[in-house]
């Protein structure tokens, strides 16, 4: 028990807080609610004051009443629904408060578009209308405070009746309940209403006086029938959801066992609800609706009111495929003796009547003079109006004879289709009780309901009195009918004309009504011209672009961004500068446009937005056309270099000529260390092209442009120090560099010209920078160089030498490829041998070297 009390149980309980008052307590409570950051601590705060100011000291309700009030204009959804929990809690303990808050609740109704705030607004006026009331009732004298309070509340409920015909599903679910409340408190109270226990002190239209002096018992009468039908209509409305319709059948379902003056129109309307079920429901939801409608009339059932009804509730569960147990074990002992009593009275009522015969019915189906039957499960012929589907049903009965009824069969085959639809099969239930006089009944208020909904109805509501004698008598001289077909819900005319159905005094025929054209917009338009569609697509583009701002503010950023993307992917030509020009203008701001720009072309050339199952690649041009123009866009922006490398970085398709775009950007000097830094991060995070960003990285390597060079060898000596893989390549693309050397004059892909036909001093050392670099790293690569140093121009071989000093002291003089060279110099090398042996002695001696074979001494210096 300790672990379930509320946050406000705690907080009475806090040892702190119990010596203060109450008054210091809620002051302190609601400075902090104002000041707090978070809405779920405001709304902890309001509803301890709601506690200490409604359960502990009701006295200091109106004193902070305001305050309460004010946090109604808080943005937070959560802190708007306490206060209205507030309201109605204060409400129900003292019914005064109701003039000064009902005002706040219509308000917050109308000016707020959060969807669950106008739900608890309905939820709360659910109840305090039922106050108010109440309230009124009690007072026997009632003054002007009291009158506007009632019109708000009743202004309030227009509007929340009005919901019914919302978009929003829920709000919908909430107004049916709403109305449910309105239908019950403005009837009475009888012996046999099943009332639940949470509302045995609800008010009815018995507890209110007849002779009030404002609230009038007739009038609020004639609201609880107008809000019954508002529901009828409701439920019956084709485009209703399966929620919308589940939740009318609980209302209708406790409408009939609070009220049994509704019971027989609630079993008319589950009856026209299962006629008519909403084209829209999927198949699942039809099931779910069946076995609601299924589940709510066995309810029905077990209530006494439902006696003289029982006919139809069971005809209607046999059709909604209950078993006769069910039905059985549904009906309560004590209901036995009242059903064996009816049933004995239509026995003997039946007993009362004359048998006709076969050939009697069908001649009075032809044009006899035998009045129509009365159905057995009318149990409401007492009352003054009847509905268009009982005048219907009353008319159609004694026609359903054995020959119309074979005849309508025969006739409505050759419309069925071939194959069983799978939504027939999945809800018929076979008629256990086919033929017999209440499965008749049944059978002729189902076409009824059809008729009347497809339009063909009687007539308007009457008065139920005999038919006067002139309409009697045209309907016994009327000529012979022919027989009529039901399909589809409509009926065909097959040899002459269809006589009218009877129609009550002062009605008349209704006129056939007059065929109205359907509308056709291609009547009333004119095509537009190719020119005129391209100016209209492109201002709309132009629009979509300069409402940047709006869809922000909207919530709908994400899905500009994706219908602008898709439209210049889709359509191209003068939208890919649009887009381009409109980027570039805020480049960094706009990157989420670009990039899902980039993205959409790439999902198009990869065939992604093609229909279902084609997967068609597209052309890979318009992509490159993209990724170029916003490289080169971002190329000629120097304060842009992060987001260049992003685009590279991230984009989902690298072209050769993006990578030339970066060649050019890694050889302007500013841009080098971003380009060479670019390069290294291609060829680690794009591995099925490593090995071709490596090869552009080590193209720079021997650059002519000396920043770009420098940076490219220092990632060269990085990867070459750090990753095995990429070590033999690097020292091959060096080599190749030095061979470069062996030629008698400079290539061409080294000096850019055919022009240059003679080694300079630069142009060698851009051969060796790599090479040199890599010695100290790998020994071995000095025998390649004697081997170039002997096959080279004079030129070439005095560079070498002035350039060797610090690789060779970067090897050291214990070098064992070294004291190899010199043991072994080959012929033509011995300059270069001795220019390694002068750096290596120029500061100390070598024991090494001092082992040089004797053949080589006259090469060495004196050692002092």
């Amino acid at each position: 028990m300790e672990g379930r009390r509320s946050s406000a149980a705690d907080f009475f309980s806090d040892d702190s807080s119990a010596s203060e008052p109450v008054h210091d307590k809620v002051v302190r409570l609601l400075n902090e609610a104002s000041l707090l950051p978070k809405d779920a601590q405001r709304v902890t705060n309001l509803k301890q004051v709601q506690e200490l100011i409604i359960k502990k000291d009701p006295n200091q309700l109106d004193n902070f009443l305001d305050e309460m009030l004010s946090f109604q204009h808080d943005k937070s959804g959560d802190v708007k629904k306490t206060v209205i929990g507030f309201i109605e809690e204060a409400c129900k303990h003292d019914n005064d408060i109701l003039p000064k808050v009902v005002t706040n609740l219509s308000h917050m109704f109308v000016g707020d578009e959060n969807v669950a705030v106008i739900k608890k607004v309905i939820q709360a006026h659910t109840q305090l209308y039922k106050v108010a009331l109440k309230w009124l009732a009690k007072v026997k004298e009632v003054d002007e405070v009291m009158q506007q309070t009632w019109d708000v509340m009743q202004d309030l409920k227009d509007k929340i009746n009005a919901l019914l015909d919302s978009e929003n599903d829920g709000l919908r679910t909430y107004t049916v309940k709403f109305v449910e409340m309105l239908v019950l408190i403005n009837t009475a109270k009888t012996q046999d209403s099943e009332i639940p226990k949470n509302q045995k002190d609800d008010i009815s239209l018995d507890q209110i006086p007849a002779d009030h002096s404002y609230l009038n018992k007739k009038e609020l009468e004639e609201e609880g029938q107008t809000a019954f039908r508002l529901l009828v209509d409701f439920m019956a409305h084709p485009a209703i959801s399966s929620v919308n319709l589940m939740a009318c059948m609980g209302s209708f379902t406790n409408i009939a066992k609070q009220r049994s003056e509704f019971m027989y129109k609630v079993i008319q309307a589950f009856e026209s609800l299962h006629a008519n079920l909403p084209p829209t429901l999927a198949k699942s939801q039809v099931s779910s609706v069946r076995k609601t409608l299924k589940m709510q009339l066995l309810n029905l059932l077990r209530h006494p009111a439902s006696v003289s009804n029982q006919s139809q509730i069971t005809t209607l569960l046999t059709d909604l495929g209950a078993t006769t147990s069910e039905v059985n074990k549904a009906i309560p002992m004590f209901l036995e003796p009242l059903m064996k009593r009816k049933r004995e009275a239509e026995n003997d009522d039946k007993l009362s009547k004359k048998p006709r015969g076969l050939e009697e019915k069908i001649l009075d189906d032809l044009g006899g003079e035998t009045p129509a039957p009365t159905p057995a499960a009318a149990p409401k012929q007492k009352t003054l109006e009847k509905s268009l589907v009982d005048l219907t049903t009353e008319d159609l009965l004694p026609r359903l004879t054995v020959a119309n009824v074979t005849d309508l069969v025969l006739l409505s085959m050759v419309c069925l289709p071939d194959v069983m639809p799978a939504q027939f099969q999945s809800t018929y239930t076979p008629i256990a009780a086919a033929g017999t006089e209440h499965q008749i009944q049944h059978v002729s208020r189902l076409l009824a309901m059809q008729l009347v909904h497809a339009g063909y109805e009687l007539g308007q509501t009457a008065l139920q009195v005999k038919t006067p004698k002139p309409v009697e008598e045209a309907a016994k001289s009327a000529s012979k009918q022919s027989i009529q077909t039901v399909v589809g819900g409509s009926v065909e005319q097959q040899k002459q004309k269809r006589a009218p159905f009877l129609l009550p005094a002062s009605t008349a025929p209704k006129k056939a009504k007059k065929v109205i054209t359907q509308f056709r917009l291609q009547d009333v338009t004119k095509p537009l011209s190719a020119e005129q569609q391209h100016s209209m697509a492109l201002e709309a583009v132009k629009r979509i672009l300069n409402s940047e701002k709006s869809a922000m503010q909207g919530g709908a950023g994400m899905a500009r961004t994706k219908v602008l993307a898709s439209l210049v992917t889709q359509f191209g030509g003068e939208l890919v500068d649009l887009m381009l020009a409109f980027i570039f203008s805020d480049v960094r701001q706009r990157s989420d446009l670009l990039f899902a720009w980039l993205y959409q072309e790439y999902a198009d050339y990869q065939g992604f937005t093609s229909p279902m199952g084609e997967h068609e690649k597209g052309e890979l041009s318009k992509y490159n056309t993209c990724l170029l123009s916003l490289l080169n866009g971002l190329l000629n922006k120097p304060d842009k270099e992060s987001l260049f490398c992003r685009v590279l970085l991230e984009a989902p398709l690298i072209t050769e000529e993006a990578v030339e775009v970066v060649r050019q950007f890694c050889q302007t000097e500013i841009h080098a260390t971003t380009g060479m830094t670019l390069l290294k991060d291609l060829i680690f995070k794009r591995p099925g092209k490593q090995s071709y960003y490596l090869n552009c990285l080590l193209e720079f390597t021997i650059s002519d442009k000396t920043e770009a060079r420098n940076q490219a060898i220092r990632v060269a000596k990085k990867l070459h120090d750090k990753d095995e893989s990429m070590r033999s390549v690097i020292e091959a693309r060096a080599m190749a560099s030095l061979q470069l050397l062996r030629q008698a004059k400079p290539p061409v892909s080294l000096t850019k010209s055919a022009e240059v036909v003679t080694w300079t001093e630069d142009l060698i050392k851009q051969c060796l920078y790599l090479y040199l670099l890599l010695l100290p790293e790998n020994h071995k690569l000095i025998h390649d160089l004697a081997a170039v140093y002997t096959a080279t121009t004079a030129n070439s071989k005095r560079t070498i030498l002035r350039v060797l000093e610090s690789p060779v002291k970067g090897m050291g003089m214990n070098s064992p490829e070294l004291l190899l060279l010199v043991e072994n110099c080959p012929k033509g090398a011995e300059t270069l041998v001795t220019r390694i042996i002068h750096i290596l002695t120029d500061k100390g001696e070598s024991s090494s070297i001092r082992r040089v074979s004797r053949a080589d001494v006259v090469c060495l210096p004196p050692i002092s």
